[in-house]
């Protein structure tokens, strides 16, 4: 019975989860694929691992709209759609937003510049 009581704390420690670190919140960005559907539609796919919600992973994918904005000589874009979905510790989104030199019309607008600067000092990466 000894025998036991020594080895049932040790197996119970064997079990016990790992203590979260920081880095275990740190998100890694595992890049994005951009798509030219129409001459100002255009499409996002975003990867990252470690992501804390949903969220995160659709600000990736508005970070990289904005920039590819910007790239494309452009100052706004519009936000259509994001779907997404996790499998394997991977969340990916898949985006859609209309890209234009001037304000569109809609709720879901966004000033490329502001949000680029915006994803720059968050940390989030941009295309």
């Amino acid at each position: 019975m000894k025998l036991l009581s020594v080895a049932c704390p040790v197996l119970l420690a064997a079990c016990a989860a790992p203590v979260p670190t920081a880095e275990d919140f740190i998100p890694e960005y595992k890049g994005v694929e951009t798509k030219l559907l129409d001459g100002d539609l255009v499409q996002f796919n975003v990867a990252m691992t470690k992501a804390q919600s949903a969220e995160d992973v659709s600000d990736y994918a508005e970070c990289a709209a904005a920039q590819y904005t910007l790239i494309r000589g452009y100052g706004f874009a519009r936000h259509l759609r994001t779907n997404v979905a996790q499998e394997g510790g991977i969340w990916r989104a898949d985006a859609v937003y209309t890209i234009s030199p001037s304000l569109p019309r809609g709720l879901k607008t966004i000033d490329a510049e502001v949000t680029t600067q915006s994803c720059v000092e968050k940390g989030i990466p941009t295309v």
